[in-house]
């Protein structure tokens, strides 16, 4: 797939199918991509609300569970699909990042004797997968991606990366973690996001602390702290990975050789 004037094309040029949102902000240069699911009974209708005047809510793109694409923004003007959000010292993502709805019912309960989402729609067990998000360690059901779903998430992504230069692919649930769950458990996010960023996901990113940062044991301030004195304002740092808003990273010695490795919040690195 390619950009052509900020629209979601096929290889042959055709635009992938329209509908505008009336639902976005001004002018957009994104370094994000945020991926979500509906938690909707189906593709149409969400395209129906998130297209609908007054929703005060959108994406750039919904896709279907058999690999179909609605654009519903153009990539160069914000859509609302982020909402209160923050990532990497900055907030409210929606001025910084395009966003994918995917067509999935979401979080599952099991009620009698069947997966049923929200909206009252019963799901067989070969469609469900049984998983604890990251954010609460508590197992549940989470409405599979088929792979054809994945395979047209995946070009969009990789067309939209390349053209606007996304420096990193990310889950709702990571820049709203106190709020939002998805894309959950179920989405492939590790394996996604290599794919989409190439070669460039396996580089080390390197930043800088934007105030003395303590370092801790693990991802949240509940653990302990590694050293008695935070992290000097202006260390050099090494991305190893992430929990949320929390980074796990390197820090060199003067020689440059690794010399620690700890949990520091992802808000004071720049």
């Amino acid at each position: 797939m390619k950009i052509d004037d900020h629209r979601l094309c096929e290889d042959d040029g055709s635009p992938v199918r329209f509908v505008e949102s009336s639902n976005r902000g001004g002018s957009l240069a994104a370094d994000l991509l945020v991926m979500h699911f509906t938690a909707g009974s189906s593709y149409e209708s969400s395209i129906t609300h998130l297209s609908s005047p007054g929703t005060r809510a959108s994406a750039h793109l919904v896709i279907g569970r058999g690999g179909q694409i609605t654009q519903l923004v153009p990539f160069n003007k914000v859509a609302w699909h982020a909402g209160r959000s923050r990532w990497r010292g900055r907030s409210g993502l929606n001025k910084f990042s395009i966003g994918i709805e995917l067509d999935n019912a979401g979080k599952l309960s099991w009620q009698g004797s069947a997966w049923r989402a929200w909206f009252g729609r019963t799901y067989p067990e070969d469609d469900v997968a049984i998983a604890a998000h990251k954010h609460d360690g508590v197992q549940a059901g989470w409405h599979l991606y088929p792979e054809n779903q994945i395979s047209a998430a995946l070009a969009a992504a990789q067309a939209i990366a390349a053209e606007y230069d996304i420096g990193d692919v990310l889950g709702h649930d990571d820049i709203a973690p106190e709020r939002k769950q998805d894309p959950g458990p179920a989405f492939p996010m590790d394996r996604f996001r290599a794919r989409v960023l190439g070669r460039r996901a396996q580089k080390m990113r390197t930043f800088v602390t934007s105030a003395n940062l303590n370092i801790r044991t693990g991802p949240g301030i509940a653990y302990d702290r590694l050293r008695s004195h935070p992290l000097p304002k202006g260390t050099q740092v090494t991305l190893i990975s992430t929990d949320a808003n929390w980074c796990f990273v390197e820090v060199a010695n003067e020689a440059g050789d690794a010399d620690l490795t700890g949990w520091v919040h992802g808000d004071y690195l720049t």
